[in-house]
């Protein structure tokens, strides 16, 4: 499957990082620990590609949001597993992580938060971004990731993509 290979390609070693920093040093309840669970287990099913897994913790209705530069193909809302699939073979055809370095994850209740530092480049125009922070926001409900929402340094991925 073509989405799997270009997924793997543009986040495995992104998502090996994040999962490799994630530590638990607070004392979670069981809710908050299960959506922990829920929001890592999506990130390492993007990237090892595993399609199966990825498609299983998404709400059939789960929004994964982003704001920026409309010119930049990746820019969202996208709603449903449909839409959120189709982003991520956009995304992946045209950005390469080249850092992904957690430096905060936070977890309560339905809600999991994770800060870090990232750099890329965008296959649009073969610039590197330069190191840029982000943070995610993502939501669990039954088990399953309701919300993405993805915060970054839009107007230097811009710069970048627009070369």
């Amino acid at each position: 499957m073509q989405r799997r290979t270009v997924l793997k390609a543009s986040v495995a070693g992104a998502i090996a990082m994040t999962l490799a920093n994630h530590a638990s040093a607070q004392e979670l309840d069981d809710t908050s620990q299960a959506t922990l669970d829920t929001v890592m287990a999506l990130m390492g099913a993007m990237g090892s590609g595993d399609m199966d897994t990825l498609i299983a913790l998404m709400d059939d209705d789960m929004v994964w949001h982003n704001e920026g530069d409309s010119n930049i193909p990746w820019i969202g809302p996208w709603n449903g597993k449909d839409e959120i699939l189709t982003f991520l073979g956009i995304f992946g055809q045209n950005f390469q992580t080249t850092k992904w370095e957690n430096t905060d994850v936070l977890a309560s209740g339905d809600t999991v938060a994770v800060f870090g530092d990232m750099n890329g480049i965008t296959t649009h125009s073969g610039k590197e971004i330069g190191d840029f922070t982000f943070a995610l926001r993502a939501k669990v409900r039954d088990g399953k990731v309701v919300l993405w929402n993805w915060f970054e340094d839009s107007y230097a991925v811009s710069q970048a993509y627009n070369g």
